[in-house]
């Protein structure tokens, strides 16, 4: 039996590591088939393709910072995930990173709930693919950082949801608020609602977005 493997970061080294790692007879019982992709207009038309041939997709091993496809608003890893998690409802998603921030390190996994979740820092040759083995058999994985990165936002007694992460990021990348409506599906007032109670807990209602965002960034949330 095929195991389709898909993936997807913007070093072809990299890409070939995860190959060979992978090509070990860890996966004997389930051959196999790597789909090789280093940004996300290929990773696209790759989902895509195969999703129109009826292949199905089984894992993909995802970095976060990728070649966005500025075309369809595909900006990295995380909307290929999404797009994955629509397209193919049983992919096994791993999410590799080298970055850390509470704030998006919540946003993954309350908004895709990957079955991985790797900071880079923490793995090697000999655990990848036995963290892998182990995401394919079942088992959800967050790796030490991940972890850690969690609890810096229970310690900070800051408990948002996925629209309330996301507006301060997209903040924090220089979007207005008056625009925040084309990323998140809310109405302007309840992003300003929520916006104001983030401002609430951060700075105790008063200052403007940079002050947000500077506190933001002082505490380690972005």
């Amino acid at each position: 039996m095929n195991l389709n493997i898909l993936i997807v970061d913007d070093h072809p080294m990299t890409v070939d590591s995860y190959v060979n790692l992978l090509s070990d007879d860890q996966f004997q019982e389930n051959t196999p088939n790597f789909i090789k992709s280093y940004n996300c207009e290929d990773a696209h038309n790759k989902i895509i393709l195969n999703l129109k041939q009826n292949i199905n997709i089984d894992v993909a091993l995802l970095d976060i910072n990728l070649p966005p496809y500025k075309q369809l608003n595909i900006n990295d890893g995380i909307d290929l995930a999404f797009l994955l998690k629509e397209k193919f409802t049983k992919c096994k998603i791993v999410l590799l990173t080298m970055r850390s921030e509470p704030l998006t390190v919540d946003k993954i996994i309350k908004g895709i709930r990957p079955e991985g979740f790797i900071s880079k820092n923490d793995i090697n040759f000999e655990s990848f693919p036995v963290i892998c083995k182990n995401i394919i058999d079942g088992e959800i994985f967050r790796s030490s950082t991940i972890v850690e990165s969690q609890r810096e936002l229970f310690k900070k007694n800051i408990n948002w949801d996925h629209h309330d992460n996301q507006i301060l990021i997209l903040i924090s990348q220089g979007v207005k608020t008056v625009n925040l409506t084309d990323y998140i599906p809310l109405s302007m007032s309840a992003i300003e609602k929520r916006k104001a109670n983030i401002k609430d807990q951060l700075l105790r209602g008063k200052g403007s977005d940079k002050d947000l965002i500077e506190k933001a960034k002082t505490l380690g949330l972005l």
